[in-house]
């Protein structure tokens, strides 16, 4: 990870703690609001754990402010987009979306390994949707084990165990929609698609 980045990154937690005590919320009460616990809250503000889209995502909901905000907001006044990407896991993920709750919208970016890496399933509150842009995703949920071409797309509920990797070790570049559980996307297609795959059409 680059100097910038590790600035970035180092920055989230004083800006936590502020938002915190400007809201007046104590973190038993965040911890009940967002179900991170109030030990892992503690250590996020105190620069003792590193942020992850998982812990950032239901704070930003829960203080009704876009996940930019959290990791640093443009200059005020300058009409360009100021994208901030956030690394976990080797893969970067960058925030398309800034609206306070809802959908929130990002662009992952797995980056090309010398070989293609053991499946790690893990789970976490949500429903998600993706679609792949350039590589051959592996999409791995559940019992099911999946390659996805560009073009293709998938959508499911995230407390099935999941991973997403590479197919061939190759790099891959793909959109991701994530909302709260219930919360589906909408595609018109041409025929009746099954869940795991398909082209919108």
């Amino acid at each position: 990870m680059d100097h910038e980045s590790d600035e970035v990154l180092d920055a989230v937690g004083p800006r936590l703690r502020a938002l915190r005590r400007d809201r007046g919320i104590t973190l038993a009460a965040l911890a009940a609001a967002t179900g991170v616990s109030e030990s892992t809250l503690s250590r996020l503000e105190s620069g003792q754990r590193r942020v992850t889209l998982e812990l950032l995502l239901p704070l930003a909901r829960t203080y009704g402010v876009p996940l930019d905000d959290l990791v640093g907001a443009p200059p005020t006044g300058d009409p360009r987009i100021h994208l901030k990407p956030i690394r976990r896991f080797g893969m970067t993920f960058v925030p398309l979306s800034r609206r306070p709750g809802g959908v929130h919208a990002f662009k992952m970016i797995i980056p090309a390994q010398p070989k293609p890496l053991e499946p790690t399933p893990q789970t976490h509150e949500g429903f998600e949707w993706l679609y792949v842009l350039n590589g051959r995703l592996r999409l791995v949920l559940g019992e099911r084990d999946l390659t996805l071409p560009p073009g293709e797309a998938a959508e499911f509920d995230t407390s099935l165990p999941h991973w997403l990797g590479s197919a061939d070790g190759g790099a891959v570049e793909l959109l991701i929609l994530f909302g709260l559980q219930g919360v589906h996307s909408h595609v018109r297609t041409g025929a009746h698609r099954s869940s795991h795959g398909g082209s919108p059409r």
